[in-house]
Protein backbone atom coordinates (compact mmCIF):
# COMPACT_ATOMS: atom_id res chain seq x y z
CA UNK A 1 0.00 0.00 0.00
CA UNK A 2 1.04 3.31 -0.45
CA UNK A 3 3.14 5.11 2.01
CA UNK A 4 3.29 1.99 4.18
CA UNK A 5 6.60 -0.09 4.94
CA UNK A 6 7.11 -3.31 6.37
CA UNK A 7 8.01 -4.81 9.46
CA UNK A 8 8.55 -8.60 10.39
CA UNK A 9 9.35 -9.56 14.12
CA UNK A 10 10.53 -12.68 15.73
CA UNK A 11 12.42 -15.02 17.71
CA UNK A 12 15.43 -17.51 18.57
CA UNK A 13 16.64 -19.64 21.17
CA UNK A 14 18.99 -16.52 22.32
CA UNK A 15 17.44 -13.35 21.15
CA UNK A 16 14.43 -11.74 19.30
CA UNK A 17 14.67 -9.72 16.64
CA UNK A 18 12.83 -6.96 15.05
CA UNK A 19 13.50 -6.19 10.97
CA UNK A 20 12.32 -3.27 8.79
CA UNK A 21 12.22 -1.67 5.43
CA UNK A 22 11.28 1.73 6.91
CA UNK A 23 11.60 3.35 3.32
CA UNK A 24 7.88 5.25 2.81
CA UNK A 25 7.82 5.83 5.95
CA UNK A 26 10.79 8.26 5.69
CA UNK A 27 9.84 9.25 2.41
CA UNK A 28 6.34 10.37 3.44
CA UNK A 29 8.35 12.35 6.81
CA UNK A 30 10.14 14.31 4.26
CA UNK A 31 7.24 14.97 2.08
CA UNK A 32 5.49 16.46 5.26
CA UNK A 33 7.92 18.25 6.86
CA UNK A 34 10.09 19.65 3.82
CA UNK A 35 13.66 17.89 5.82
CA UNK A 36 17.03 19.26 4.54
CA UNK A 37 19.39 16.19 3.78
CA UNK A 38 21.03 16.02 7.12
CA UNK A 39 17.45 16.30 8.83
CA UNK A 40 16.23 13.74 6.61
CA UNK A 41 18.64 11.22 7.72
CA UNK A 42 18.68 11.42 11.19
CA UNK A 43 14.78 12.15 12.05
CA UNK A 44 14.37 9.09 9.26
CA UNK A 45 16.65 7.15 11.67
CA UNK A 46 14.64 8.15 14.92
CA UNK A 47 11.36 7.00 13.09
CA UNK A 48 12.51 3.19 12.03
CA UNK A 49 13.85 2.69 15.38
CA UNK A 50 10.52 4.04 17.20
CA UNK A 51 8.35 2.04 14.72
CA UNK A 52 10.44 -0.97 15.59
CA UNK A 53 9.76 -0.57 19.55
CA UNK A 54 6.57 0.11 18.90
CA UNK A 55 5.63 -2.94 17.85
CA UNK A 56 7.22 -4.43 20.97
CA UNK A 57 4.77 -2.31 23.14
CA UNK A 58 2.02 -5.11 24.63
CA UNK A 59 -1.17 -2.57 24.45
CA UNK A 60 -2.89 -1.74 21.97
CA UNK A 61 -3.45 1.95 23.17
CA UNK A 62 0.48 2.18 24.35
CA UNK A 63 2.61 4.71 23.20
CA UNK A 64 6.27 5.00 22.79
CA UNK A 65 8.11 8.02 22.16
CA UNK A 66 11.57 8.56 21.77
CA UNK A 67 13.15 12.13 22.25
CA UNK A 68 16.83 13.82 21.63
CA UNK A 69 17.55 17.03 23.25
CA UNK A 70 21.10 17.98 21.93
CA UNK A 71 22.78 21.08 21.66
CA UNK A 72 23.56 21.17 17.78
CA UNK A 73 21.29 22.18 15.17
CA UNK A 74 19.73 19.02 14.72
CA UNK A 75 19.48 18.39 18.22
CA UNK A 76 15.78 18.36 18.46
CA UNK A 77 14.01 15.66 17.30
CA UNK A 78 10.49 13.59 18.86
CA UNK A 79 9.06 10.45 17.35
CA UNK A 80 6.56 8.54 18.92
CA UNK A 81 4.87 4.69 17.64
CA UNK A 82 2.12 2.22 18.52
CA UNK A 83 1.85 -1.39 18.25
CA UNK A 84 -0.31 -0.67 15.10
CA UNK A 85 2.72 0.48 13.19
CA UNK A 86 2.00 3.90 13.28
CA UNK A 87 4.58 6.45 13.60
CA UNK A 88 4.87 10.31 13.21
CA UNK A 89 7.38 12.60 14.76
CA UNK A 90 9.05 16.07 13.69
CA UNK A 91 12.22 18.08 13.90
CA UNK A 92 13.19 21.12 15.94
CA UNK A 93 13.79 24.17 14.72
CA UNK A 94 16.76 24.24 13.05
CA UNK A 95 19.24 27.27 14.04
CA UNK A 96 21.87 28.61 11.23
CA UNK A 97 23.81 29.84 13.85
CA UNK A 98 24.35 26.76 14.69
CA UNK A 99 25.24 25.17 11.64
CA UNK A 100 27.48 27.97 10.75
CA UNK A 101 29.58 26.79 13.99
CA UNK A 102 30.40 23.64 12.70
CA UNK A 103 32.48 24.96 9.68
CA UNK A 104 35.65 26.08 9.78
CA UNK A 105 37.43 29.38 8.02
CA UNK A 106 37.68 27.07 4.94
CA UNK A 107 34.33 26.17 4.50
CA UNK A 108 34.76 22.51 6.27
CA UNK A 109 32.79 20.76 8.25
CA UNK A 110 34.36 20.71 11.73
CA UNK A 111 34.64 17.16 12.69
CA UNK A 112 35.01 15.72 16.21
CA UNK A 113 38.00 12.91 17.56
CA UNK A 114 35.77 9.84 16.20
CA UNK A 115 35.51 12.10 12.57
CA UNK A 116 31.58 12.53 13.72
CA UNK A 117 29.97 15.81 12.67
CA UNK A 118 28.05 17.45 15.55
CA UNK A 119 24.53 17.60 13.92
CA UNK A 120 22.87 15.99 16.94
CA UNK A 121 25.64 17.48 19.66
CA UNK A 122 26.06 16.53 23.33
CA UNK A 123 22.92 16.11 25.07
CA UNK A 124 20.27 12.99 26.24
CA UNK A 125 17.69 10.67 25.07
CA UNK A 126 14.32 10.39 26.58
CA UNK A 127 12.45 6.91 26.13
CA UNK A 128 8.80 7.75 27.29
CA UNK A 129 6.32 4.84 27.52
CA UNK A 130 2.89 5.92 28.16
CA UNK A 131 0.99 2.38 28.93
CA UNK A 132 -1.95 4.13 30.24
CA UNK A 133 -1.06 4.22 33.90
CA UNK A 134 -1.04 7.18 36.16
CA UNK A 135 2.71 8.51 35.17
CA UNK A 136 4.37 7.14 31.88
CA UNK A 137 7.52 5.04 32.67
CA UNK A 138 10.61 7.93 31.47
CA UNK A 139 14.23 6.31 30.30
CA UNK A 140 17.15 8.46 29.92
CA UNK A 141 20.68 7.97 28.65
CA UNK A 142 23.57 10.02 27.17
CA UNK A 143 23.33 10.27 23.54
CA UNK A 144 26.54 8.27 22.46
CA UNK A 145 28.18 9.98 19.61
CA UNK A 146 26.01 11.27 16.01
CA UNK A 147 24.68 7.55 15.28
CA UNK A 148 21.26 7.21 16.78
CA UNK A 149 22.20 3.37 16.41
CA UNK A 150 24.75 3.51 18.82
CA UNK A 151 22.58 5.50 21.31
CA UNK A 152 20.03 2.90 21.18
CA UNK A 153 22.10 -0.09 21.93
CA UNK A 154 23.56 2.08 25.08
CA UNK A 155 20.09 2.81 26.21
CA UNK A 156 19.12 -0.84 25.68
CA UNK A 157 22.06 -1.91 28.06
CA UNK A 158 22.79 0.95 30.26
CA UNK A 159 18.50 0.99 30.96
CA UNK A 160 16.90 -1.83 30.40
CA UNK A 161 20.05 -4.31 30.91
CA UNK A 162 19.80 -5.84 27.22
CA UNK A 163 22.70 -6.12 25.25
CA UNK A 164 21.84 -5.44 21.45
CA UNK A 165 22.61 -5.23 17.91
CA UNK A 166 21.16 -1.92 16.28
CA UNK A 167 21.01 -1.18 13.15
CA UNK A 168 19.70 1.77 10.69
CA UNK A 169 20.27 3.61 8.22
CA UNK A 170 18.93 6.00 5.19
CA UNK A 171 20.65 6.40 1.83
CA UNK A 172 19.43 9.35 -0.30
CA UNK A 173 19.79 10.03 -4.19
CA UNK A 174 22.95 11.82 -4.92
CA UNK A 175 21.33 15.34 -4.57
CA UNK A 176 20.15 14.39 -1.23
CA UNK A 177 16.41 15.31 -2.29
CA UNK A 178 15.18 11.89 -2.68
CA UNK A 179 14.51 8.97 -0.20
CA UNK A 180 16.29 5.81 -1.83
CA UNK A 181 16.08 3.46 0.87
CA UNK A 182 15.66 3.58 4.81
CA UNK A 183 15.42 0.52 7.14
CA UNK A 184 17.06 -0.95 10.09
CA UNK A 185 16.80 -3.94 12.38
CA UNK A 186 17.42 -4.20 16.09
CA UNK A 187 18.48 -7.87 17.78
CA UNK A 188 18.51 -8.54 21.75
CA UNK A 189 20.22 -11.48 23.83
CA UNK A 190 17.23 -13.15 25.94
CA UNK A 191 18.01 -13.20 29.30
CA UNK A 192 19.76 -15.72 30.73
CA UNK A 193 21.81 -16.89 27.83
CA UNK A 194 25.97 -16.73 26.50
CA UNK A 195 27.00 -13.49 25.13
CA UNK A 196 28.50 -15.45 22.21
CA UNK A 197 25.48 -15.51 20.00
CA UNK A 198 26.06 -11.56 19.94
CA UNK A 199 29.39 -11.49 19.73
CA UNK A 200 29.11 -14.01 16.50
CA UNK A 201 26.41 -11.75 15.15
CA UNK A 202 28.78 -8.87 15.51
CA UNK A 203 31.52 -10.46 13.76
CA UNK A 204 28.89 -11.35 11.17
CA UNK A 205 27.98 -7.60 11.20
CA UNK A 206 32.01 -6.60 10.21
CA UNK A 207 31.39 -8.56 7.05
CA UNK A 208 28.25 -7.52 5.45
CA UNK A 209 26.97 -4.53 3.72
CA UNK A 210 25.16 -2.16 5.40
CA UNK A 211 20.96 -2.07 5.92
CA UNK A 212 20.43 0.41 3.10
CA UNK A 213 23.12 -1.71 0.81
CA UNK A 214 20.95 -4.63 1.34
CA UNK A 215 17.51 -3.14 0.65
CA UNK A 216 18.78 -0.99 -2.18
CA UNK A 217 20.57 -4.59 -3.95
CA UNK A 218 17.00 -6.18 -3.35
CA UNK A 219 17.13 -8.33 0.37
CA UNK A 220 13.79 -8.25 1.63
CA UNK A 221 13.08 -8.15 5.66
CA UNK A 222 13.04 -11.70 5.91
CA UNK A 223 16.14 -12.38 3.95
CA UNK A 224 18.32 -9.88 5.63
CA UNK A 225 17.44 -11.84 8.41
CA UNK A 226 18.08 -15.13 6.99
CA UNK A 227 21.72 -13.58 6.21
CA UNK A 228 22.25 -12.42 10.13
CA UNK A 229 21.33 -15.71 11.33
CA UNK A 230 24.02 -17.48 8.57
CA UNK A 231 26.71 -19.27 10.31
CA UNK A 232 29.75 -18.17 8.08
CA UNK A 233 31.60 -20.67 10.00
CA UNK A 234 30.31 -23.40 8.54
CA UNK A 235 31.07 -24.18 4.68
CA UNK A 236 27.80 -25.15 2.77
CA UNK A 237 27.02 -28.64 2.27
CA UNK A 238 25.44 -30.17 -1.18
CA UNK A 239 22.32 -31.73 -0.10
CA UNK A 240 23.17 -35.36 -1.96
CA UNK A 241 19.35 -35.32 -4.01
CA UNK A 242 19.01 -32.04 -5.68
CA UNK A 243 22.86 -31.26 -5.38
CA UNK A 244 21.37 -27.72 -4.35
CA UNK A 245 23.10 -25.88 -1.30
CA UNK A 246 22.06 -26.28 2.13
CA UNK A 247 22.40 -23.06 4.58
CA UNK A 248 23.88 -23.85 8.08
CA UNK A 249 22.36 -20.73 10.85
CA UNK A 250 23.84 -20.58 13.80
CA UNK A 251 20.46 -21.28 15.99
CA UNK A 252 17.02 -21.86 14.37
CA UNK A 253 14.64 -18.84 14.46
CA UNK A 254 10.77 -18.15 13.82
CA UNK A 255 9.03 -15.10 12.50
CA UNK A 256 6.71 -13.83 14.69
CA UNK A 257 4.76 -11.21 13.04
CA UNK A 258 4.74 -10.05 9.44
CA UNK A 259 3.06 -6.34 9.20
CA UNK A 260 2.68 -2.82 7.41
CA UNK A 261 4.16 0.49 8.83
CA UNK A 262 3.23 3.31 8.15
CA UNK A 263 3.46 7.29 8.85
CA UNK A 264 0.36 8.56 10.51
CA UNK A 265 -0.90 11.47 12.53
CA UNK A 266 -4.02 11.43 13.91
CA UNK A 267 -4.76 14.83 14.74
CA UNK A 268 -8.57 15.85 14.57
CA UNK A 269 -10.60 18.95 14.56
CA UNK A 270 -12.30 17.89 17.69
CA UNK A 271 -9.04 17.53 19.35
CA UNK A 272 -7.43 21.18 18.11
CA UNK A 273 -11.19 22.58 19.11
CA UNK A 274 -10.83 20.78 22.84
CA UNK A 275 -7.45 21.88 23.10
CA UNK A 276 -8.55 25.19 22.45
CA UNK A 277 -11.23 25.88 24.91
CA UNK A 278 -9.09 24.93 27.60
CA UNK A 279 -7.51 28.64 27.10
CA UNK A 280 -10.82 29.99 28.84
CA UNK A 281 -13.90 32.01 27.79
CA UNK A 282 -12.11 35.65 28.09
CA UNK A 283 -8.78 34.61 26.74
CA UNK A 284 -11.01 32.64 23.26
CA UNK A 285 -12.79 36.31 22.57
CA UNK A 286 -9.22 38.50 23.32
CA UNK A 287 -8.15 36.42 20.03
CA UNK A 288 -10.93 36.51 18.35
CA UNK A 289 -10.88 40.17 18.58
CA UNK A 290 -7.67 40.54 17.62
CA UNK A 291 -7.40 38.11 15.05
CA UNK A 292 -10.71 37.50 13.69
CA UNK A 293 -10.04 33.61 14.06
CA UNK A 294 -7.86 30.61 16.00
CA UNK A 295 -5.46 28.83 13.95
CA UNK A 296 -3.48 25.55 14.90
CA UNK A 297 -1.32 23.70 12.98
CA UNK A 298 -0.43 19.98 13.60
CA UNK A 299 3.35 19.66 14.32
CA UNK A 300 3.35 15.85 13.33
CA UNK A 301 1.65 16.28 9.80
CA UNK A 302 1.10 20.24 9.04
CA UNK A 303 -2.65 19.98 8.55
CA UNK A 304 -3.81 23.93 9.58
CA UNK A 305 -6.99 23.89 11.29
CA UNK A 306 -9.23 27.64 11.70
CA UNK A 307 -11.56 28.43 13.82
CA UNK A 308 -14.18 31.40 13.81
CA UNK A 309 -16.36 33.46 16.08
CA UNK A 310 -18.75 30.98 14.92
CA UNK A 311 -17.29 28.12 16.20
CA UNK A 312 -17.02 29.15 20.24
CA UNK A 313 -20.78 31.02 20.51
CA UNK A 314 -22.18 28.25 22.76
CA UNK A 315 -19.63 28.69 25.24
CA UNK A 316 -20.37 29.43 28.55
Amino acid sequence: MENKSKLIRGTSKCARFFVCDSTEIVKEAKRIHGTDPVATTLFGKLLTVTAMMGKDLKGENDLITLKTNGDGPYGNMLATGNKKGEVKGYVGAIEEEKINGLINENGEFITNEQGQIKFIGNGTLQVIRDMGLKEPFVGLTHIAGEDIADTMAHYFLISEQIKSVVALGVKLSEDGNEVEKAGGYIIQLLPGVEDSFIDKLEDKLRQIRSITELLSGGFTPERIIELLYEDISVVEEEAEMSGAHVKKYVEDYEILEESEIEYKCNCTREKYYKGILTLGKEEIEHILKEEGKIEAECHFCGKRYVFTEEDFKDIK
